[in-house]
């Protein structure tokens, strides 16, 4: 027999409805329950971000990579393979409450590390040095631990890279006009 594991919010209402053997009622229930009652999965998060960013260990230097930079030597498949590892990782933190913007931040470290990694060369030896995985669950750590707090600077930082990008995006606007300017001036002088 098979035992479906629903939502608590759907529970009681299906239950009722598409339940009319006790039996099965009570299986749901208890799958339920036990579901709710499982342990957060920031421990398994922890592991799998520890193996993809530092779980092999470089004999005789104090140098750490993990499977993710192995990953990302795959042409292609690689840098994808590592960014859904990565996503189930924000995946999870969605589960556990996270703030939008600390999953923001999250999110933002894990299309760094796909965007550069997938440079060839370049991205392979960022890959080495950019432990996007671990900063993850560092951030997650801190929501868990004081969720006002991480929220708040989350969102201070969130608030300071939209500036930054904003002020980018300007100063290339004016590099394009200045440039335009000279281009134009330059021609007019022929």
């Amino acid at each position: 027999m098979e035992v479906r594991v629903l939502p608590p919010q759907f529970r009681e209402r299906h239950v009722r409805s598409a339940a009319p053997d006790p039996q099965l009622g009570s299986q749901l229930i208890r799958a339920t329950d036990e579901r709710e009652a499982s342990p957060p999965s920031l421990a398994a998060v922890s592991k799998l971000a520890y193996w993809l960013d530092a779980g092999i260990w470089i004999p005789g230097t104090s140098l750490r990579f993990g499977l993710d930079p192995i990953l990302g030597l795959i042409p292609g498949f690689g840098d994808a393979a590592g960014a859904i590892l990565a996503g189930w990782i924000l995946v999870e933190a969605i589960r556990l409450g996270a703030s939008r913007a600390t999953l923001l931040r999250m999110a933002g470290n894990v299309a760094f590390d796909a965007l550069v990694g997938a440079v060839p060369v370049l991205g392979d030896v960022f890959d080495f040095v950019w432990k996007a995985n671990l900063r993850n669950v560092a951030l997650l750590e801190r929501h868990l631990a004081a969720p006002r707090g991480a929220a708040r600077a989350d969102r201070s930082f969130v608030v300071l890279i939209i500036c930054g990008v904003v002020a980018v995006a300007l100063g290339l606007l004016a590099l394009g006009i200045l440039v335009t300017r000279w281009a134009v001036h330059a021609l007019g002088a022929l």
